[in-house]
């Protein structure tokens, strides 16, 4: 855990959100809703205008809800449906919401691994994927920029091409030179990744979860943490700490049934849902980020994405 703020943080972090803007970048429909739902729902709640910008439409994806297995809509029109979903957990998060319109790379599976489907999202040039990015940069003006990391958060094509156009949008946007054409440049000041997955979380969980006598999902993944391979290697650190914690337990709710909108996608009682809302607040009420870069004096640990900002 990063060391408590100072007083001065959080009296920022409770200044007024006029004419502040956040955008996450997301690659499929859905990743908005595991990856800072409740973040997002209670800057949105405070006045700053939140918006995510989904790089895919998620044709590829399957169908992970046996509840939904067999209905017409979803086995003829995945696509269209997911549409409808992403609309339903947008507004149970109260931002707005943006697509690229590139085609899902869907996930390659064999070995060796086939080839991604020619013209899906992660095939493409950069300069050619990036540029509807820096377009929207552009117009919507966001002062803070959320992304994956490297890893894409995990390693599906889609998800590391959505880090590379966030990370050229980021610093093309402000540069004249570059995409001339996309609108007048614009400075984000500050670049995060996400980490939805940061192994300390599910620790604590984990713990909280074996001393109140439960059974812990993430059992599996603690064990894979802690031993790598047969000779007990530990598994690299992730590539990136925690800067930047964001206290958002009391949105999630919102975060939950953001989820439950992507019934295509998300399980009632799954893992998203094994930890309840209440526990998840008295355990781990942030959701969790590194601060990659900023083009404003920061100072770190921070609790507020808009420190230095307001």
């Amino acid at each position: 855990m990063i060391p408590a703020p100072s007083p001065s943080d959080r009296e920022e972090a409770n200044e007024p959100a006029e004419g502040l803007r956040l955008l996450a970048v997301h690659a499929h429909p859905d990743d908005e809703s595991s990856k800072g739902a409740a973040m997002m729902a209670s800057y949105a709640a405070a006045g700053v205008e939140v918006m995510v910008v989904t790089c895919t439409g998620g044709e590829r994806g399957d169908i992970l809800n046996a509840e939904v297995a067999g209905e017409a809509h979803a086995d003829r029109d995945l696509a269209g449906l997911r549409r409808l979903e992403m609309a339903n957990a947008a507004k149970e998060l109260g931002i707005q919401h943006r697509w690229l319109g590139f085609v899902d790379s869907g996930l390659p599976e064999g070995d060796p691994l086939p080839p991604l489907p020619f013209g899906s999202f992660a095939t493409l040039p950069l300069a050619q994927a990036a540029e509807p990015l820096v377009r929207l940069v552009r117009d919507f003006r966001p002062q803070v920029l959320i992304s994956y990391d490297e890893n894409g958060g995990y390693p599906h094509p889609d998800h590391i091409m959505a880090h590379k156009i966030a990370v050229e949008a980021y610093h093309a946007a402000a540069d004249p030179a570059k995409y001339p054409e996309a609108g007048e440049p614009w400075a984000t000041s500050k670049l995060y990744y996400d980490r939805a997955f940061n192994p300390e979380r599910f620790r604590a969980l984990h713990y909280a979860l074996e001393e109140a006598g439960l059974k812990s999902p993430y059992a599996a993944r603690i064990a894979a943490w802690l031993e790598a391979d047969a000779e007990g290697h530990q598994p690299p650190m992730p590539l990136h700490p925690t800067t930047t914690q964001i206290d958002c337990g009391d949105f999630f709710e919102h975060r939950e049934r953001a989820l439950l909108a992507h019934r295509t996608q998300i399980e009632p009682g799954g893992f998203f849902f094994a930890v309840s809302a209440d526990l998840q607040r008295k355990v781990w009420p942030w959701e969790d980020y590194s601060l990659i870069d900023s083009r404003v004096p920061t100072s770190l640990p921070e609790t507020d994405f808009f420190a230095g900002i307001r």
